[in-house]
């Protein structure tokens, strides 16, 4: 049985390791983008933020002033259980999310929409975002902790069977030199795209994709994957660098992922993650240990079945129909 005060505490460490410990594949990332670019501002501008990022580590302070909007991604396997179960799960991560407001510091992002009513602590209706999947075989719960800038670099179009690749591709670009020219999103970054789904799940795809998975890794479908190489080489040629100024560093990386849409459309979302990639991630195993990590693996095979069943994934991780 895992204990809701041990959810918490990790909860907590999750937040502060979000908040100041930039992840080792985006500073790789980063740093390989820095060393290639050649624009005197988009450099200066990568360089100044890598050495921010240690200073940051080094004083343990929030990298950046804008601490976005906390969210939880919380995987859950199926034989896990949890003290309270899970609305004693999800007031534990509202607690976190409010202690951590004032100890790490996070600036305070969240008001109501229409009364502007601000409780300083990140809380609220509907605030922070808790997002589920499952795993079979499993008794243990990763918690995934992202804060994401939440205002803009985010763009939504319905496309249509006929648009084809070119279509995507030209709605990448669209939206990239939107970011860029109007300050939309904090280059360089992980770029999500979601494609297919309803509206509503090509955008929550697309968000998944930029925030929860790694620099380097491609999808597992060698045309999906050859897609996402294709589309970074297009950010990167559009003439933007860091911050939108003249360069060649707008993508750190790219990232599909794909559902099954209605026959007659393609819906397409375009989702840039913060400069900093800010995601800590934490596995709780059922008898109170917990594993910390920076890569989510939220994309397991059992999250992108295409079938009605599910073999054993301890057998040999095919699926059955």
């Amino acid at each position: 049985m895992i204990q809701v005060p041990i959810i918490k505490e990790t909860a907590l460490t999750l937040m502060d390791k979000a908040a100041i410990d930039i992840p080792d594949d985006y500073l790789t990332g980063l740093q390989k983008a820095a060393d290639t670019e050649e624009g005197d501002l988009s450099s200066f501008v990568l360089n100044a933020m890598l050495e921010n990022y240690q200073a940051a580590k080094e004083d343990r302070r929030a990298m950046c002033a804008d601490t976005g909007v906390p969210r939880w991604y919380v995987k859950m396997g199926n034989e896990a259980q949890i003290s309270g179960g899970p609305v004693a799960l999800e007031e534990a991560l509202r607690g976190a999310t409010a202690e951590a407001t004032t100890g790490v510091p996070l600036r305070p992002n969240r008001v109501h929409p229409l009364w502007r009513t601000d409780h300083n602590n990140n809380v609220g209706l509907n605030a922070p975002e808790i997002e589920y999947s499952f795993e079979p075989d499993a008794d243990w719960i990763d918690i995934t902790t992202v804060h994401k800038g939440g205002l803009f670099g985010s763009d939504y179009r319905m496309l249509f069977p006929g648009d084809g690749i070119e279509g995507i591709k030209r709605f990448f670009l669209d939206c990239l030199v939107a970011f860029g020219k109007r300050g939309l999103a904090c280059q360089p970054a992980i770029i999500g795209v979601g494609l297919g789904g309803s509206k509503d799940i090509t955008m929550v795809l697309g968000k998944q994709a930029a925030c929860l998975r790694t620099v380097g890794d491609r999808n597992p479908d060698p045309k999906v994957a050859e897609l996402e190489m294709e589309l970074k080489e297009l950010g990167n040629s559009i003439g933007m660098g860091a911050m939108g100024f003249v360069g060649k560093s707008m993508v750190i990386d790219c990232h599909i992922e794909c559902g099954f849409t209605h026959t007659g459309g393609m819906p397409m979302s375009v989702h840039a993650f913060c400069l900093s990639s800010r995601r800590a991630v934490a596995r709780i195993h059922r008898d109170g240990r917990v594993e910390y990590r920076t890569d989510p693996n939220w994309f397991t095979p059992y999250m992108r079945r295409e079938t009605i069943g599910w073999q054993s994934t301890t057998a040999s991780l095919k699926q059955s129909v």
